[in-house]
């Protein structure tokens, strides 16, 4: 049912709250050459709950819909963004006790054009945190708005598939590295990552193959890149390669290779923690 969602609910922390099955908000956020971010901002129309103050275009989430649906929703309906040109990054969950309200961060490509859609909106602008920090916020977005804003850089994990697939020592793996490889990247297409901050986590992931085992396509999502020579070498470009503005973490167990990637600022953590996932 459309709208089914809308109406009041008391939390059980005693906290009247919009959206009969909780709310989710979009928070648009583009990078320049320079790394600097820019987050799209709604100044709320001043008859509405809270107006005058900034936010996130959101609302109530209705009964079928899961946090992503109702966050583009809104933004269609109160920022006219089609939702073409952005790529969901990760869901916050603020949980105030039986009722949720998630922010879905997404990352726009370019600054996007943004109007107000409806009598909801003031205005919208894309700005920056310094300048976010000089408005008045809505109560709710400026209590969540400090954690969230560590998780807003763009992430990639690069996983060493050579190395994770020994780590899990199936018997026979060696026989069939190929098919040991593809078994791998299947089961982690389908897995839940975890992130410090995020309730959901939807950063890029690169593959890296290389002997027996290259050759194998795409996988949910999974980027593979087959190495030339050394798995290594490939895996060390590839983090060179990153904008500086990127978080890298690499998932092996190689003691060399976590020395050098580690020496350009990526992230290092083993197998186990991939494959506790899966």
């Amino acid at each position: 049912m459309v709208k089914d969602g809308d109406g009041w609910i008391l939390c059980s922390q005693g906290h009247t709250h919009w959206g009969r099955y909780g709310a989710a908000g979009l928070l648009a956020v583009h990078w320049d050459q320079d790394g600097v971010p820019r987050v799209l901002m709604q100044e709320r129309a001043p008859w509405s709950h809270h107006g005058g103050t900034w936010g996130l275009p959101g609302g109530a989430r209705d009964s079928h819909e899961d946090p992503v649906e109702t966050a583009l929703r809104e933004a269609r309906e109160e920022a006219a963004l089609s939702g073409e040109g952005l790529r969901v990054r990760g869901v916050y969950r603020d949980d105030h006790g039986g009722w949720l309200f998630d922010t879905v961060i997404v990352e726009a490509g370019t600054l996007l054009p943004a109007v107000p859609g409806n009598e909801e909106s003031a205005q919208l602008c894309w700005l920056t945190p310094p300048e976010i920090a000089g408005l008045k916020l809505h109560p709710g977005f400026a209590v969540t708005w400090p954690r969230i804003q560590t998780a807003l850089n763009p992430e990639l994990v690069v996983l060493d598939v050579a190395n994770i697939v020994g780590a899990r020592a199936e018997h026979g793996w060696w026989r069939d590295r190929k098919g040991a490889a593809a078994k791998l990247l299947a089961e982690a297409a389908g897995a839940s990552l975890r992130h410090l901050v995020l309730a959901e986590w939807f950063p890029d992931v690169v593959a890296v193959v290389e002997g027996a085992a290259r050759g194998l396509p795409p996988v949910g999502g999974i980027e593979v890149v087959d190495a030339d020579g050394s798995g290594d070498d490939a895996i060390v470009e590839i983090v060179r390669q990153a904008k500086p503005w990127e978080r890298v973490l690499v998932v092996t167990a190689d003691r060399g290779l976590r020395e050098r990637v580690t020496d350009l600022g990526a992230g290092v953590t083993g197998p186990k923690w991939l494959l506790g996932r899966l």
